[in-house]
């Protein structure tokens, strides 16, 4: 049940390309981002009934989240196997998987805090599940699931860089998180549900069934686009900091 159809097709393509060009390495690592993302989704699921109108999907994925969360892993997984280098590209990879995993683990743990969370643009106080929210809960998750892609990938990497693999996947995955949290804060489509009266990055229907208009934010950035934006830049910082450090 963690895959809807689309989302189990998505799924087999990623996941074919990313064992295909880079190996059981590479595979373990994506099984650990979707293992523990998707029984954080599943757990509590009492407690964080009623926030699923602020979200854009449920705990179900579609395509579009496997693509968004998956698809530059493909990408890179292709690359990895056409390079003459690939300990970057490998790097890169765990940072991607990593701010993915840092950002799910965020938005199912965080959403437990039992303090409301603070816009991350401004500090003001906003409703469990506000997109751009941050928490002390949050922050400690998203530091908990980044540091398991940034382990996991520690025991595939040559022991000689494996410190510094760690914490460039941990620190990749952070800030990838960070960044999710500043668009959706910004820039990304938040929509307002008259019914309801409350706001939600679903379109174009809200979970009532009412039609939502947009509040704010490019019309085309939905959290699939964040989640892949996020994945790029984690997988740039961690690349960077590896650069520097190794």
């Amino acid at each position: 049940g963690a895959l809807s159809l689309s989302g189990w097709l998505a799924a087999s393509l990623t996941g074919g390309a990313i064992f295909g060009f880079g190996g059981l390495p590479w595979a373990v690592v994506l099984l650990t981002f979707f293992i523990s993302s998707s029984a954080l989704s599943k757990a509590f699921a009492g407690r964080k009934a009623r926030l699923n109108g602020k979200f854009a999907k449920g705990s179900r994925r579609d395509a579009g989240q496997v693509l968004a969360n998956g698809g530059l892993g493909a990408v890179l997984a292709f690359a990895f196997y056409l390079t003459p280098a690939p300990l970057m590209i490998w790097v890169a990879y765990l940072g991607a998987l990593a701010a993915v995993n840092a950002d799910t683990w965020a938005t199912e743990l965080g959403v437990l805090n039992p303090q409301p969370p603070r816009l991350i643009t401004s500090g003001a106080r906003v409703e469990a599940g506000t997109s751009g929210g941050v928490s002390l809960w949050g922050v400690a998750a998203s530091l908990g699931g980044a540091l398991l892609i940034g382990l996991m990938g520690g025991l595939f990497s040559p022991r000689e860089h494996a410190v510094a693999l760690i914490a460039a996947a941990t620190l990749g995955g952070v800030g990838g998180s960070l960044f999710d949290s500043i668009l959706g804060a910004t820039v990304q489509a938040i929509y307002y549900c008259p019914s309801c009266q409350k706001e939600t990055e679903r379109h174009p229907q809200h979970t009532c069934g009412e039609a939502t208009r947009r509040l704010r934010g490019w019309r085309w950035l939905n959290n699939d686009w964040v989640n892949t934006l996020a994945s790029a830049v984690g997988a740039g910082i961690s690349a960077l900091f590896f650069l520097s450090v190794g």
